[in-house]
């Protein structure tokens, strides 16, 4: 591919600006869509509060009972009916609260992934692919704690809370006045901590996505890797973005430490307070061992939903910094979004397939980098914040229906980014591109797609089966078209090789096919849905003389009635086409055909001669 491709992400990294913070307000869409489960778990913990909230009270009638000698008669029963009830409800609470966590994180992730599939391509410029799977499985995962620890939960708690409460009061407002101020200053200190365990867990979420990004980028080129040996400096690498990961849990861990034993100190202190004092009081006659022991249920009643309370402040401010990055994603305008703005527009009367009318278009370079790449890019004389690097500098040529049009010139002049913009990956920065006449940025983009066949240089093949890789733009094929144009394209014998035909595994990146069989196959998948015009970039460059020629004389067949605009820098497949376009250093530098452009170019003469084809 042309060097004028906007650049990966490579060894120093580039990250998009912070991404909006998140409220709890935003956690409330996807609590929303299970409002009905939720509204019987809380039910369900409004019950079990009730039967909890019973328990000191016919704790208290009993120990009355006994005090007096008198019989117990069903009150044991009916103390021992709570505990049993109690139990079950928790038991079913327990599991629709886990059902609908994982529901919220399903939820989630198809929000997610629908809007990261529809993401404008500059975006998968700027992220990295490590990090945009991270958001769909480990920040995504951290939401279920939300649901499972507490936050629902705690709304029965809350229950029970003011419950206790009111019963301590009744009982002894003395003791309540002691127990409620030692509570209040644990309240305080969980409060002012949550705030620190957002940040820290959003940074957390952030150092897990690029130890992701590390491993997808060193699996990715794992035999580049092995033969360059580089295998160690890739483990070091990936192991240090792990130790990044690492150091920003342990932050974390240290934060939440300091909220876990608020609730166990606050209980404590709150017991021992309530033991000192309400001994003295029972001596005192203040009140009877009855209560004194229904206070103290109530004090453990008061100070467990304080727990669950603690705990969901701590997960929900977890939850809230992974759903920062979550939100970061979903609040990208997709390309579907651009285009719901589009006016459809009539056909205009035209010979042109497409037209490039004074296009001009940079790609975004500098607007993301890190530290490290300014310096590197100054040290390498390029201004490090400039906006864009711009890579077609007005360029106007013209592809009549039904011709063979080729783009040829050095690397970076801008070929590939040509094809780019016809199939709207991106949108000029200045002039138009048109198709059949109509501005491209009137179309909507899967109608435009639809008529374009776009074959890449380095020819992707997806994991799964030929039929997977054929199918792809044509779901409707059948065996037979499929077993056509693989042969069309010589590949009969990859066809033959297994007994699984076309069910045959490519693997992972197609590494079961050779380069030129992964690209012959890019190209049958073209070929296979037959679209108006065929996008080519290099489309042979991978392939020997023999299949050079089949592939040429099946394009050859199917060009029929099509419109080819193909890129190559082996002159030798494109000096029959009807037009050929030269570009330099973005710019038109000559149009015509393989006899004219030989008189009228030095250029291309000078590529013709390299290539003995003068």
């Amino acid at each position: 591919m042309s060097t004028t491709a906007p650049a990966r992400r490579g060894m120093f990294g580039r990250r998009p600006p912070e991404g909006p913070r998140a409220g709890f307000r935003h956690l409330l869409p996807y609590l929303a869509r299970h409002r009905r489960i939720l509204i019987v778990v809380v039910v369900l913990s409004l019950a079990g509060a009730g039967a909890s909230l019973a328990q000191p009270a016919l704790v208290s009638q009993v120990i009355g009972l006994v005090q007096k000698g008198r019989p117990l008669g069903s009150l044991v029963w009916a103390l021992i009916a709570l505990v049993v009830i109690g139990g079950l409800i928790n038991g079913v609470q327990h599991y629709l609260l886990q059902r609908t966590g994982t529901s919220v994180v399903l939820s989630a992730r198809q929000e997610l992934v629908r809007r990261m599939l529809r993401l404008p391509i500059a975006e998968f410029d700027l992220r990295r692919t490590g990090d945009l799977v991270s958001r769909v499985g480990a920040d995504t995962t951290l939401l279920y704690a939300v649901i499972t620890q507490g936050l629902v939960d705690s709304l029965g708690g809350s229950v029970v809370f003011v419950g206790a409460i009111v019963g301590m009061a009744i009982i002894d407002p003395v003791l309540l006045g002691l127990t409620v101020l030692v509570v209040a200053v644990a309240v305080v200190a969980v409060v002012a901590l949550g705030g620190r365990v957002r940040v820290a867990s959003r940074e957390q979420q952030e150092k897990v996505g690029d130890l992701a990004a590390a491993v997808e980028r060193a699996l990715s080129a794992i035999r580049t890797v092995r033969a360059a040996n580089a295998t160690e400096r890739e483990t070091a690498a990936v192991e240090a973005e792990a130790q990044g990961a690492w150091r920003a849990g342990i932050r974390v861990a240290k934060i939440s430490a300091l909220v876990v034993p608020v609730a166990g100190i606050a209980m404590q202190v709150s017991f021992l307070v309530v033991l000192g004092v309400g001994g003295f009081r029972v001596a005192s006659g203040a009140i009877t061992i009855a209560n004194l022991v229904a206070f103290i249920l109530f004090l453990f009643l008061m100070i467990m939903p304080l727990g669950q309370a603690f705990g969901a402040i701590s997960s929900v401010n977890q939850a809230l910094g992974a759903l920062g990055r979550i939100r970061e994603v979903i609040e990208v305008p997709s390309e579907d979004e651009a285009d719901a703005a589009a006016l459809p527009a009539d056909p205009v009367a035209t010979d042109a397939a497409i037209r490039f009318d004074d296009v001009r278009f940079g790609y975004p370079a500098s607007a993301h980098r890190t530290e490290r790449e300014k310096a590197i890019a100054a040290a390498v004389g390029e201004e490090a914040d400039a906006a864009e690097r711009e890579v077609l500098h007005g360029v106007s040529f013209a592809v009549p229906r039904g011709a063979r049009v080729a783009l040829v010139g050095p690397s970076g002049a801008g070929k590939s980014t040509i094809l780019a913009l016809v199939e709207r990956f991106y949108d000029p920065t200045g002039g138009v591109v048109r198709l059949g006449g109509v501005d491209l940025r009137a179309l909507d983009r899967a109608a435009l797609r639809a008529q374009l066949g776009y074959v890449e240089q380095d020819a992707p093949v997806l994991a799964g089966t030929l039929r997977d890789n054929l199918t792809l733009g044509s779901p409707d094929a059948t065996d037979a078209e499929c077993e056509r144009v693989l042969r069309e394209v010589n590949l009969g014998e990859v066809l033959d090789r297994s007994d699984a035909g076309l069910n045959a595994a490519v693997g992972e990146d197609g590494v079961m096919l050779s380069g030129g069989e992964r690209q012959r196959l890019a190209i049958a998948r073209a070929l296979l849905a037959a679209p108006p015009i065929l996008l080519l970039d290099e489309a042979t460059a991978s392939l020997d003389g023999v299949n050079e020629q089949l592939l040429r004389d099946a394009i050859d067949r199917v060009s029929a009635n099509r419109t080819l605009l193909v890129i190559a820098h082996r002159l030798s497949t494109v000096v029959d086409s009807d037009l050929i376009v030269v570009l330099e250093h973005g710019r038109v530098i000559g149009t015509g055909t393989h006899a004219e452009l030989l008189d009228s170019t030095p250029l291309y003469r000078e590529l013709a001669e390299r290539q003995l084809l003068v």
